[in-house]
């Protein structure tokens, strides 16, 4: 739900930080709550999660979810979840402030919900090419496929989309996630 009111991101941030319940982005300078999921949008990034931190280096990532992305223009998401090297975390590690992340990531995740429709690939898609992500996903659990775009060498990205079958993440070497699994439960 947006709300009618124009911040600044210092003032998104101190909204935030304030203790004010709901998720909340920016959406080029306004506020928007991030809408309620499913039992499933909830429960997938949570499996994923648990896949993706049993075969990546404790040491290199962090596998987060409730953190934040940023892009220039005053404009903070949300994603479902995101893999995140260690280095990018050092400054704020053990500091009060909120994580909001600007360097291009590894591997960003969006999950389809019935609350968040396309909104996810029609606002959000766009945004983090901009910012140079290197791999998006986004899992239809309903329709048991997941999409992804993967970043090319120009700059521009590959999209495929995946019915079953082991998925890669490209900037990841060595992950894999079986579909079927992550669709089972």
């Amino acid at each position: 739900m947006a709300v009618a009111r124009r911040m600044s991101e210092a003032a998104y941030e101190r909204f935030v930080l304030s203790g004010v319940e709901g998720t909340w982005e920016l959406h080029d300078g306004v506020l928007v709550e991030k809408p309620g999921m499913s039992f499933r949008h909830g429960q997938i990034p949570v499996l994923l999660g648990h896949f993706l931190l049993s075969q990546l280096d404790p040491d290199a990532y962090d596998v987060v979810v409730e953190l934040r992305v940023r892009r220039p223009a005053a404009t903070v998401f949300v994603p479902d979840l995101m893999v995140v090297p260690k280095a990018y975390s050092e400054e704020i590690r053990d500091l009060p402030v909120l994580a909001i992340y600007s360097e291009p990531l590894p591997l960003v995740v969006e999950v389809w919900s019935p609350s968040t429709g396309d909104y996810d690939i029609d606002a959000k898609l766009p945004v983090y090419q901009q910012r140079g992500d290197l791999e998006i996903w986004c899992i239809y659990p309903y329709q048991r496929t997941l999409t992804s775009w993967q970043r090319q060498v120009d700059g521009s990205y590959r999209e495929t989309v995946y019915h079953g079958g082991i998925v890669s993440p490209a900037a990841l070497p060595g992950v894999e996630i079986d579909l079927e699994r992550l669709f089972a439960t």
